[in-house]
């Protein structure tokens, strides 16, 4: 393991130590949990915005997509516990 150190504004190191003494735990293992987070989320966000290029890509070849009601639909019903069928790829292309 490595150490790095970080310099804080005052008023972020003392929230941090605040939060971090709510939670029980100490000031630094708050913040590697919070970078860690914030890494995993950029992470998620980058191959979400990969995914989407690549969806992209493939709709403008085949000229399908999804209509937005029926994937609102479906996701909701599958949230929500209940059967659904997978909403079917449409020409949209005149």
């Amino acid at each position: 393991m490595t150490t790095t150190s970080l310099k804080l504004p005052d008023d972020l190191k003392k929230r941090a130590a605040n939060v971090a003494g709510q939670l029980g735990i100490s000031t630094h293992a708050f913040m590697v949990t919070a970078i860690e987070q914030a890494a995993l989320a950029a992470e998620r966000r980058a191959r979400l915005l990969a995914e989407a290029k690549v969806a992209r890509h493939e709709m403008i070849e085949t000229g399908k997509g999804f209509e937005a009601d029926a994937v609102h639909a479906y996701l909701g019903a599958k949230a929500a516990g209940k059967p659904a069928s997978k909403p079917k790829a449409r020409t949209w292309r005149g």
